[in-house]
This record gives structure tokens, sequence and C-alpha cells, in this order.
């Protein structure tokens, strides 16, 4: 693993950590167009931590690593102004087995007692590492910190918001209204819950946070921390992505909850039918929404065993809304 050390870094870490050790890891595979902007956001951070930024490619074959190196030498030269109490800067690239396993293999080499991933197409807002650290400060018995965060596309333009809220476990079934990218975890927590299970390809930040809901408390602060970028080769916004994202969704929470949330399964069964269905019907939504009914309503009896009253309350104008918004993206 190739690496950048500026001189406070070593000192901060040979002096038993004097600042607390902040570490993120980007995963990367051809996102050339983007990741620039991805690690000046993180390198950018100010205040009293130690940065430890990793990233890990998957062996990129655009100007991924020509841009990655370039920032190594201007770290280890020290032409690049720092900003928070010393930064360490480690890249690798070989293959792997996708965005879960760098995830990983990042995770295994951090350093920090408090930790984050960033991919490599979003953002931190300025200061948003800081703003975590103080609140791990303030809430030392804290899982996560986690804020708000705001959609944007390929040029940056915001084109919405990232339907976050305050915390609360049950209310996690039914939507994930904790933004990864504006997400920090404790190391210890992080270990304990077992960390990122590699076996997820699309919600495997949500079956985490799920996970770390066992090992501390999560602390909600209402701010943005990060911009969440929308493209056409995000597996976010892609099409086809969306049946494999839904059936993991929907089969994390019936684990781990026993549940299966009417909103779940109907986003579910509403995909099942988009992908049935010839291309030329998949433009009327409404003939989409309408094959799809039965289908919700059969998975959900067969998931429940019965109507549970927890869904009966959650059709609520207001949530019905809110719910719409945040699957507004795959349909």
């Amino acid at each position: 693993m190739r690496s950048a050390v500026t001189n406070d870094a070593a000192r901060d870490r040979s002096q038993g950590a004097a600042f607390p050790v902040v570490t993120v890891v980007t995963p990367s595979f051809n996102q050339g167009a983007f990741i620039e902007e991805t690690i000046k956001s993180v390198l950018t951070q100010a205040g009293d931590f130690v940065l430890d930024y990793l990233i890990i490619d998957g062996g990129s074959t655009d100007q991924t690593l020509e841009i990655v190196r370039r920032y190594d030498r201007l770290i280890a030269s020290k032409e690049l102004p720092l900003a928070c109490r010393g930064t360490r800067f480690r890249w690798v690239s070989e293959k792997d087995r996708g965005q879960s396993d760098a995830i990983v293999k990042g995770m295994s080499r951090a350093e920090g007692t408090i930790l984050a991933w960033l991919n490599s197409d979003d953002l931190f807002e300025d200061g948003a590492v800081g703003r975590a650290v103080a609140a791990f400060r303030d809430h030392p018995s804290a899982a996560v910190v986690y804020g708000g965060s705001v959609y944007i596309d390929e040029t940056g333009q915001t084109v919405g918001r990232y339907p976050a809220e305050p915390f609360d476990r049950k209310r996690l079934a039914v939507a994930n209204f904790i933004s990864q990218p504006s997400a920090f975890f404790s190391r210890a927590a992080y270990e304990k819950c077992g960390g990122v299970d590699v076996a997820f390809r699309y919600t495997m930040d949500y079956d985490l946070w799920i996970r770390l809901t066992q090992h501390g408390s999560f602390v909600y602060l209402p701010e943005d921390l990060s911009r969440f970028r929308l493209h056409d080769a995000s597996k976010t916004v892609f099409p086809r992505y969306a049946l494999e994202n839904h059936r993991e969704c929907l089969a994390t929470v019936r684990r781990y909850y026993g549940w299966a949330p009417l909103n779940r399964v109907a986003a579910y069964a509403y995909q099942v039918v988009r992908n049935a269905l010839p291309a030329s019907c998949t433009h009327s939504l409404a003939v989409t929404v309408l094959l799809s009914l039965p289908v919700a309503a059969a998975h959900y009896l067969w998931y429940n065993k019965r109507i549970r009253i927890d869904d009966l309350k959650m059709l609520t104008p207001a949530n019905i809304r809110k719910l719409r918004n945040m699957e507004r993206l795959w349909v």
C-alpha cells in the first residue's frame, strides 16, 4: 500500500493520539470523472483531529490512478495545504470483489477511533468531519453520528435532499433515513457488530446501521454533512439495479425485525412487475402500479400472515408523501 504521511500526523500518533484519529475509506473503480472532487473534499477538512485517508481502488483503467498518484505526491512534498492536525494518505489499486469488499479491506487497515466511508463520486461538506468529531466528544457512548445530505447531479448542481430524520429504530425498518456519506461510526461499535457484510452489494450500509443499533446510541445532526451524487452509472439510480436493491432491503428488514413493512413490500412488488413487463409497458406508471397491487398484497400476507396495525398507521398522507419521495429514484 502506497502512503504519504505528514510530519504532524506522525508526531500526533507517536504521542498517543493527542487528537482523535478519523479514518475515511474511499472505495473506487473507474470514477476518474469524480474522484478528484471527492479527494479534495476529504483532504480540506479542518479541525482538531488527525485524518487517516485510504483509497481502495479495484484496478481502475481510467484516469483515477493518475489523480491519486498526484495527490500522494502533493501530500508527501507538503505542497498541499492541510487544515487538520495531521494527515496520512494511503492507497492501493488491485482487483477486488466489489464495493463491500473494498470497504472491508480499508476498514481492516484503519487507524482511527472514528470511521467513515465516502464513495468516489460523493463529497463531504466543509467542516463535516470536525462536526462529527465534536458530536462524538459530546456523546461518548454514541455508535453512529449522522447528518443530512443533498443530492447533486453530474455537474455538482443540487437536485434534491436526502430525507434524513432523527433516529428511531422502529422507523428504520420502514425507511433508511441515514444518508451513508453523512454517517460516522465508532471503531469499537463497528468491530463489535462485525463490520460491513461483504454478502451485500447494494444495502451494506442499511444492514450495518441496523446491527450498530445494538452497540450504542445514534446521534442526529440536523445539518448537511455531505453531497450525494446521482448519475447514470450510479447504483443508486441505475434502473437495472433497482430490483436487487429492493430485494436486499426487504430481506434485511425481515431478518432483523421479523416484519415486512407495507412500503417495503409494495416497492419490491413494483420492481418485480416492472422487470417482468415488456419495455413498451414500463413507460406507464399507472399500469405498472395497478399490476403490482395484487403482487404486493400476496407478498405482504405471505410474509406477515396478517395485516399489521403498524402498517395501517403508516397510511397517512404525510407519511405516504415522504415514503414516495424516498422511492422516487427507482421509478
